[in-house]
């Protein structure tokens, strides 16, 4: 949706995981709709070559942070408030998969090490946030889940268990913080065409078994993801709290 406009210009957006995928895709179109973006990730070598490939001057930030920790955390925000002084928009992206076997026969480190890229994270990163939007009267959070959170499905168990706790997390802080002018949201995708996924999409045979489920007859691309976040970070959805749009191309229906 090329010259799409979501007002968004001189907000300053935090984009966890913003080093590449849709993270990238999202800080990427963020900048171009003339936000200022803080785009934070744990190597140094990704947030460089992500800087390289956004320009974005004096309008971009990039720190490197591990969410799941917390003395990171507030230092990542410290960051923030310390160049832009204020935080308008917090995309929590950050998360990660293992390949799991049931959960009667799961290792407690692979609940441990997914819990905490996908949860914790999100939770230390939105607690911070609302501190701060809380205060400013403002402010608008959406959190990347996915439709793995809505169903079961095999080897993704902790995965999903994972998903849907940002899902309630969501609905928790968007009840809490209603008040405050601040809405919560949520973005579950089903598969999505980026690196993270690519085992998966480019197995001609397990792509068209995964496309079989999918109503549309595609996978997603990291733009059909990017258009309902930055919506939500918009006012035109300032009516909206506590909500999870799901991005599945029908697999959900």
């Amino acid at each position: 949706m090329p010259g799409m406009n979501y007002g968004l210009e001189g907000k300053v957006a935090v984009v966890t995981g913003g080093s590449r995928g849709i993270g990238l895709q999202i800080a990427r179109t963020l900048l171009e709709q003339k936000a200022k973006v803080v785009v934070c990730g744990r190597k140094k070598e990704g947030l460089d070559a992500a800087a390289a490939s956004l320009g974005g001057g004096d309008s971009l930030l990039t720190v490197q942070a591990h969410i799941a920790k917390e003395e990171d955390v507030d230092s990542l925000f410290a960051a923030v408030l310390d160049r832009f002084g204020r935080v308008d928009i917090l995309i929590n992206n950050v998360g990660m998969n293992l390949i799991t076997p049931s959960i009667a026969d799961a290792e407690l480190a692979s609940w441990q090490k997914i819990m905490e890229s996908n949860l914790t994270g999100t939770f230390l990163c939105s607690r911070r946030a609302a501190r701060i939007m809380r205060d400013q009267k403002y402010g608008k959070i959406v959190s990347i889940s996915s439709i793995a959170g809505r169903k079961a499905s095999p080897a993704m168990g902790i995965y999903g268990i994972a998903k849907a706790g940002i899902e309630m997390l969501t609905r928790v802080l968007a009840f809490e913080l209603a008040a405050y002018n601040v809405q919560v949201n949520a973005v579950a995708p089903g598969m999505v065409r980026t690196d993270f996924s690519k085992p998966f999409w480019s197995n001609k045979d397990i792509y068209d078994q995964i496309v079989k489920t999918v109503p549309m007859g595609r996978i997603a691309e990291p733009m059909d993801v990017v258009h309902p976040t930055l919506f939500l970070c918009s006012d035109a959805a300032g009516f909206i709290t506590g909500q999870v749009v799901l991005v599945d191309g029908g697999t959900t229906a």
